[in-house]
């Protein structure tokens, strides 16, 4: 019988949302390609120290035991392979011995592999690949690499955040928003809160997840979080939706349109994942974060970028 990870929840990363290699980055941004596999291959045996992802991917791969793969981990990298050798070395130091599947593309689009993985998740620093990627139809995050990293106050919780619309949901309502106004876009809501929101670009994550967390393990649990910039009334249209795809998350919070990084620092995610970029800065400083540039508020920087692909 062929292998296959059509059971598993399959997170496709980066080798820079899993580890630190922005010292190395640099070198390879300043056009000098041989000096960066030089400086990787003279670094062999240097462990890289843990990126902004690397907390999100340890607890997830901790839902797998003896009898049971639950979570593949795959890198997928525009590294070289000789750069590639010093990932895997990475992930066997850092005890993630797991992580055995990887392509490496030395500089080529890598996100056209996500289809034959099956692909759950695509964290990249690279917001072309992001962008492409969310245009196949894979949930996707560019990760800010700055980002404070995750904290250890719940070691057996894989803790995750979402916001709402153009990233769970779809951006529907934030069209609304965008080019009426607030009353208007909380009238749209009130008047259609039986009707579930069209599915965003992250639903099938939070899908996966929630048969992750059904499946079970002794060892870690999934909780997660709805943090949005709606308020009363257009609460109930997104909790609704919810019930209507039959699944739950552990906390929502309707902020408003209050700074998202403070209420992100108390709950303590392994990641959060939201498509505005103020929002993401904001929770940059507390928490790992990712920008989703999906829907109204990312398309004219979507726009601008295609204009300038070659």
């Amino acid at each position: 019988m062929a292998l296959t990870l059509d059971d598993k929840l399959v997170v496709a990363i980066s080798s820079r949302a899993l580890f630190d290699f922005e010292e190395e980055n640099r070198i390879f941004e300043h056009g000098d390609d041989r000096a960066y596999v030089a400086l990787q291959l003279a670094r062999l045996d240097v462990p890289a120290p843990p990126g902004v992802a690397f907390s999100l991917v340890r607890k997830l791969l901790a839902f797998n035991g003896a009898e049971h793969q639950r979570v593949e981990v795959v890198l997928l990298s525009r590294n070289d392979p000789v750069s590639g050798m010093r990932v895997f070395r990475s992930c066997q130091a850092h005890g993630l011995p797991s992580v055995q599947r990887g392509v490496f593309t030395q500089g080529r689009d890598p996100f056209r592999y996500l289809r034959p993985l099956g692909a759950h998740l695509f964290l990249s620093a690279n917001e072309t690949d992001v962008r492409s990627a969310l245009h196949l139809g894979y949930p996707a995050a560019r990760v800010l690499t700055e980002s404070v990293q995750a904290g250890d106050a719940h070691p057996h919780e894989v803790r995750i955040a979402f916001d709402g619309d153009a990233v769970l949901f779809s951006d529907e309502a934030e069209r609304v928003y965008q080019s009426e106004g607030l009353a208007a876009f909380q009238r749209h809501e009130r008047d259609k809160a039986a009707q579930p929101l069209p599915e965003g670009p992250f639903k099938p994550l939070l899908a996966a997840l929630h048969r992750l967390q059904q499946a079970g393990s002794a060892d870690m649990r999934i909780r997660t979080a709805l943090v949005t910039a709606r308020s009363a009334p257009a609460h109930e249209r997104a909790i609704r939706t919810l019930m209507d795809w039959n699944i739950t998350v552990d906390e929502a919070m309707f902020l408003g349109g209050l700074p998202k990084g403070e209420f992100l620092r108390e709950f303590e995610p392994d990641f959060f994942f939201d498509d505005q970029t103020g929002h993401v800065d904001s929770a940059a400083r507390h928490v790992p974060a990712g920008h989703v540039s999906s829907g109204i508020a990312n398309a004219a920087a979507g726009a601008v970028q295609a204009a300038q692909a070659p």
